[in-house]
């Protein structure tokens, strides 16, 4: 990560903004990285009321160190995955690693046909089981690299750890998945590998 990243920069400004009491500022960062947060929070923990307390506690966490935000120490929305992800799995941790299954938090479309949106719903809830199923750095890693579609220096800097294991904690989360899922292929109207 380069110090001179004009993301990085623009952060520092903005937290800097934010402890001074511009006004504005706060509702900026927060209609930019919330949505970001709690979609994380949600494909860790499988509960939306739980990945809303998460995403609320991240801001609260980011407004505290707001003042004492470092220039060039690393963009916002770095920062706010790993706290985010250290939140998720103090969470998990707690409830014994049960993950519901039941609140699927997809958004309906109307143009789908009912068939189709409860296969739809099937298919997240296989995913989140499955997901469920890996060690916490896997799900975290499959989770930041494929639904939240984040580079692996990223996710590297996210987790604390280098590019390589972050390589390595994917190939064996993907490997979880798969034998996770096995077998369901066609209980989740998939033929072919296609839907």
């Amino acid at each position: 990560m380069a110090l001179d990243d004009p993301e990085i920069r623009a952060d520092a400004r903005a937290l800097r903004a934010y402890a001074s009491g511009a006004p504005g500022v706060a509702e900026e960062l927060t209609a930019a990285h919330v949505p970001r947060v709690l979609a994380l929070a949600m494909h860790m923990l499988g509960d939306r009321t739980e990945a809303e307390d998460v995403a609320q506690e991240a801001m609260m966490r980011l407004w505290k160190i707001a003042p004492d935000w470092e220039d060039g120490r690393a963009r916002i929305s770095t920062w706010l995955y790993r706290v985010t992800a250290n939140l998720c799995t103090d969470r998990l941790r707690r409830r014994g690693r049960q993950m519901p299954l039941d609140d699927t938090c997809e958004p309906e479309d109307p143009a789908r046909s009912v068939e189709a949106g409860l296969i739809e719903a099937d298919r997240v809830a296989a995913l989140r089981e499955a997901l469920g199923t890996l060690p916490e750095k896997q799900r975290l890693a499959v989770t930041l690299r494929h639904l939240e579609e984040r580079g692996n220096p990223e996710i590297a800097e996210i987790m604390g750890v280098s590019v390589e294991a972050v390589e390595s904690l994917i190939a064996r989360g993907k490997r979880g998945l798969s034998a996770a899922l096995m077998g369901q292929a066609g209980n989740l109207s998939y033929k072919d590998g296609t839907t």
